[in-house]
């Protein structure tokens, strides 16, 4: 165990050249350098994140989704059939035409019949609206606080100004109580998603969202050693107000993801960085790191920008690429649930796009 821990934590992979873990010990009395074993506060930290989110999406979120006409959905099930339950869990969820022909001559229904039964089988376990509403809200309500903090710390930070700032004295940099406290909220926060990643709203970007939390809670780490206004307005069915927080959010998403992000933050650990300290092993892993959340933002902007475009064209926000739940039948409820982040849909329901890494 111990060559593995030397192994891991080897100095000239960490550190740049001509610094050790010995000078980092060193302090002088009053400083605290970063540590890695600080960031284990946010493992129980984030259980209890999660613990404090089953809270409120129980008896905070769903009293706002039932004042706003709201309620739980309760889900058309497929009619109990153990020949395509069984089609359905081992085999297939979605059969090919030649699988449909065969049970329908199998149980002697109608193909139709037996489309409209796998169609109601995929969509009866997905959460309705108001479980999607206690999502965002929840979200919404975190991510505005920790905004909100975020920005009173860096108002008062040189690097928030300045972003050489985050290099001069590299690595000997002193962690205030105040950093320490966002830096762990962050890091607790994104474990939390990691917890729930396997039971939320599944999407068809589940792995590139799996790929942004693994990313960021990796980049909250090495370096210390949604929109979601618009969804509630779009599941309370208030369409104006949806389509203005939509043109809010994409402005937004675009300015921070496309422009401040690579301009400013890629800018400064790149190059700024390259100049001021140096390249080391470390250095290549985290910026390889923040280049695939740029990957991401860039994928996310141009669903956006589709969703866009097509509002654009038929006059209101339009149904989304990334749809989780299948389109209804002729003789099924008109209603379809689609949708992206930040933006909602005429007679439709949006979707998580993700988001970026609040310290990348």
């Amino acid at each position: 165990m111990a060559a593995l821990s030397a192994w891991f934590w080897n100095e000239r992979f960490w550190l740049p050249h001509n610094v050790t873990w010995a000078d980092l010990a060193q302090q002088a009395p009053g400083v605290e350098y970063p540590k890695a074993g600080h960031l284990f506060a946010a493992l129980p930290l984030a259980l209890g994140i999660f613990a404090v989110r089953m809270l409120f999406e129980r008896f905070v979120a769903s009293a706002c989704a039932r004042s706003l006409h709201i309620h739980p959905d309760v889900a058309r099930r497929a009619p109990p059939n153990a020949v395509l339950e069984k089609v359905f869990t081992s085999i297939t969820k979605s059969p090919e035409s030649r699988h449909l022909d065969g049970l329908s001559k199998q149980l002697d229904w109608e193909v139709r019949k037996v489309e409209r039964w796998f169609r109601q089988r995929r969509n009866q376990d997905k959460p309705g609206v108001h479980a999607k509403f206690c999502e965002s809200m929840w979200r919404l309500t975190f991510y505005l606080c920790i905004f909100t903090y975020g920005f009173q710390f860096l108002w008062q930070t040189p690097w928030l100004w300045d972003t050489r700032h985050c290099w001069y004295g590299y690595p000997y940099q002193v962690m205030t109580p105040g950093l320490y406290r966002y830096y762990v909220a962050e890091l607790a926060f994104y474990w939390s998603l990691m917890f729930s990643q396997f039971t939320d709203i599944r999407r068809k970007d589940f792995l590139a969202m799996l790929v942004h939390h693994l990313a960021t809670v990796g980049l909250i780490s090495f370096s210390y050693a949604n929109n979601m206004a618009a969804k509630l307005a779009n599941y309370a069915k208030y369409q104006r107000l949806c389509d203005l927080l939509f043109i809010v959010f994409s402005v937004v998403f675009f300015v921070t993801r496309l422009v401040i992000y690579p301009l400013w933050v890629l800018n400064s650990t790149m190059f700024e960085s390259w100049v001021i300290v140096g390249p080391f092993p470390s250095w290549w892993l985290f910026n390889f790191l923040l280049l695939v959340l740029q990957v991401l933002h860039v994928i996310w902007s141009y669903l956006i920008a589709r969703i866009a475009i097509k509002a654009v064209l038929r006059g209101k926000v339009c149904s989304d690429v990334r749809s989780d739940v299948d389109s209804s039948s002729e003789d099924e409820s008109p209603r379809k649930e689609n949708g992206a982040n930040g933006h909602c849909a005429a007679g439709s329901r949006p979707r998580n796009l993700g988001g970026c890494s609040h310290h990348a």
